[in-house]
């Protein structure tokens, strides 16, 4: 464009901005522009009342008869102008227009499409991570927009001219390319896309001198390599090249020569054989190991390493190694470095020596043992009052430990290969000043370990005596021999601990359980620890009464008698006692028989529970009643034809009785009224032996089984009850 149609678009472009101001002051109907292409121009307006429809015309600056007009409703506030001509300038007016044509409003605006969509010519790669695009330039292009898109990720960069070059790509990856052109309207569309793949990323090489006539090539794996390509020649042109085609990742030169600097480069090649970006390194082959190597601690915790030096080393790498495993090195143009060193370590120590050629070979490796640690963490436990167990935790470097406690009257020792020592023979409630050196023979003892004051325990008390306040009350009194101690007392046995605590020389034991034995002691307590019990004595309590008593009567004159066993009781001696006499019974056992009870009589119930040792519980328990007596005199006598009367003597007029007559043909109950001293029996079955009882009713209509029995026979008379003969006595009534 020459300069005089620059001016001539630039004025008019002023003219109708002002004129697009004026009316946007003036009437508040104004238009915007938010996209543009090479050939589409992409507006919108403002709705303005009373206007009925819309008018849009664009006309080309400087192109003659090339205009566009375009009607839109009141609905539509926006448009899309096209088959424009690409980088070209229009002038844009909008118009506002009511229902009868009349023009309400209008607004201006200058706006140049972008210019024409460039075609590539060719996209390449020379570099992993590029691609090169060439095209033919565009009339009116100020830049290009180049684009390189791989799936959903896409990388952009602006350039003048032909070519260009997208950076940042990955290596081996094909991308599509495309490119805009721009200028100050906006960019064109995308060209047509070209596939294009980035070459192979170069082989990064890890290169080593391993001896003075060699040097060690090695690489990783390139992705979507099928080879590669390593080479070898002297950095100042002489000799020849030494080049190796290899499938592997790894590569010796040999027969170098020594101190001398190479250049090695690599690059890998795709299936297609395109060689991809080449990696060059340079190295450089011997200088000799440093000599003379010497180590010590100049000061604790300081090694110092120093060496010779070496002819045409330029600098050293000391490699401090402990037997951890743990290493660090020291990088250094003099002939000494410094290390900090722990305690009950060995490092190994080796010094290479380094040119521009690289690194020395391995010479002596060193190794020194610092002093053994100190055990500063070590605990004392009180054994006895005088006797302390001093234990601690392992230490580096130690081989044996030395104990050493210290007071004011003397001093004790212990030496041993474990990590605990027992002090013994120290004096209670004192206090020592105890230490633990660790050694070893490399380095001898470490004298440097700190100490602590540790304080035995109290001295033990002792009893004096025990009395018995109450019943389940005791003292205990010992002699006071601690100072600021608290005493403890305990009365152990079978059915538990009971203690009391005091700061005096007594304390009373409470609420000890029935038939017990005890061991009462004393122990003395201080912020030092606790002493030893003294010495025990016994202690007993007197039996426990048994919970539950049973009487059962055996006979009319012979009652049973058991109880559960009372703790602690070894003889009982029972009792039972009425105004008619008294029984009484002594036995190691947990029941016995007492006779002579009187039937139908009111007893005193009361057990005796005697210790081993005689200390007695006297138990009372709830009365008891002896059963009524047996009636005498019992007869059957014929009654009817199908009858029999049972009759007795009653033992007392208001006593109740149960009958029973048990035969092979049935058994037969009855029960008179109280007072009756017999009782009929109808319908009994004749031609049978029966056994007659009768007994007293108890209160819950009980039978007694120790009244006597007696058998008769009731024979036939045809079918009606015969004889009633006297057979004698059960055998089973005796006991």
């Amino acid at each position: 464009m020459r300069g005089s149609e620059r001016a001539s678009l630039e004025l008019i472009g002023l003219l109708l901005h002002s004129l697009e101001v004026v009316f946007s002051a003036n009437t508040g109907f104004s238009m915007s522009i938010y996209d543009v292409t090479s050939r589409s121009i992409y507006l919108r307006w403002s709705k303005f009342s009373g206007a009925s429809s819309y008018r849009v015309t664009a006309t080309a600056v400087n192109t003659v008869g090339h205009s566009l007009l375009a009607h839109f409703s009141d609905v539509t506030l926006k448009s899309t102008l096209t088959s424009l001509i690409p980088n070209t300038v229009y002038a844009i007016q909008a118009e506002a227009i009511d229902k009868n044509g009349i023009i309400l409003a209008e607004t201006q605006t200058m706006q140049s499409t972008a210019p024409d969509i460039p075609v590539i010519d060719q996209a390449y790669s020379k570099l992993s991570n590029s691609i090169t695009v060439e095209w033919r330039a565009v009339p009116g292009a100020t830049s290009y927009l180049l684009s390189a898109q791989d799936g959903d990720s896409c990388i952009e960069t602006v350039v003048t001219k032909s070519p260009g070059t997208v950076m940042g790509l990955e290596p081996a990856t094909c991308y599509r390319i495309t490119i805009r052109s721009v200028n100050a309207g906006g960019k064109s569309r995308p060209s047509p896309s070209r596939k294009t793949t980035t070459v192979l990323s170069a082989p990064i090489l890890s290169v080593s001198s391993p001896s003075y006539d060699s040097i060690a090539v090695s690489w990783k794996a390139v992705y979507m390599a099928v080879g590669f390509s390593v080479s070898l020649m002297r950095s100042d042109g002489l000799g020849r090249m030494l080049k190796q085609n290899t499938t592997n990742t790894s590569f010796i030169f040999s027969n170098l020569d020594p101190g001398t600097l190479y250049t090695i480069k690599a690059y890998a090649w795709n299936a297609n054989g395109l060689p991809g970006d080449d990696f060059t390194y340079n190295q450089r082959t011997i200088p000799c190991a440093p000599g003379n190597i010497s180590t010590e601690e100049d000061e604790r915790g300081n090694l110092l390493v120093s060496w010779s030096r070496v002819n045409f080393g330029h600098y050293y790498v000391v490699f401090v190694k402990s037997d951890d495993g743990l290493e660090v090195y020291c990088n250094t143009s003099h002939t000494q470095c410094h290390f900090q060193s722990d305690c009950g370590f060995t490092y190994f120590i080796s010094v290479f020596a380094y040119n521009k050629a690289g690194q020395s070979p391995l010479g002596d490796v060193f190794n020194y043992t610092t002093a053994p640690c100190c055990p500063s963490n070590f605990r004392a436990v009180l054994v006895s009052s005088d006797t302390v167990e001093v234990s601690w935790s392992p230490v580096r470097g130690a081989e044996m430990y030395e104990t050493k406690a210290a007071s004011w009257r003397g001093t004790v020792l212990c030496n041993d290969t474990a990590t605990a020592c027992t002090l013994s023979a120290l004096r209670c409630n004192t206090r020592y000043n105890v230490t633990v050196y660790s050694f070893s023979e490399a380095r001898g003892s470490n004298t440097s370990c700190a100490s602590k004051y540790v304080a035995t325990a109290p001295c033990s008390p002792e009893i004096k005596n025990i009395s018995k306040e109450a019943l389940s009350v005791i003292s205990v009194h010992w002699q006071s021999n601690n100072e600021e101690a608290t005493y403890i007392v305990t009365a152990r046995g079978e059915t538990g601990l009971w203690h009391c605590t005091s700061s005096g020389n007594s304390c009373t034991l409470i609420n000890l359980p029935c038939g017990s034995a005890f061991s009462v002691s004393v122990i003395a307590r201080s912020p030092a620890g606790q002493s030893l019990p003294s010495y025990s004595v016994p202690l007993e309590t007197a039996p426990c009464c048994p919970n539950d008593l049973t009487l059962t009567q055996v006979t009319q004159s012979v009652t049973n008698i058991s109880w559960s066993i009372g703790m602690g009781a070894q003889t009982y001696a029972t009792t039972l006692e009425s105004p008619k006499g008294q029984a009484k019974c002594r036995t190691l056992k947990n029941y016995c028989l007492l006779g002579c009870i009187t039937c139908g009589t009111n007893y005193t119930v009361s057990l005796k529970a005697i210790s081993e040792t005689g200390l007695t519980s006297y138990c009372t328990y709830q009365g008891y009643s002896s059963s009524a007596c047996c009636p005498s005199g019992v007869k059957l006598y014929r009654l009817g034809s199908n009858g029999i009367r049972v009759y007795w003597r009653a033992s007392e007029e208001t006593i109740s009785y149960i009958t029973d007559l048990c035969g092979s043909k049935g058994n037969f109950t009855c029960t008179p009224s109280s007072g009756v001293s017999y009782c009929d029996i109808t319908e009994i079955p004749c031609g049978d032996v029966y056994t007659v009882v009768v007994s007293p009713a108890t209160d819950k209509r009980l039978k007694l089984t120790f009244c006597p029995k007696k058998i008769y026979s009731v024979t036939c008379s045809g079918s009606s009850v015969g004889m009633v003969i006297y057979r004698g006595k059960s055998s089973a009534e005796h006991v």
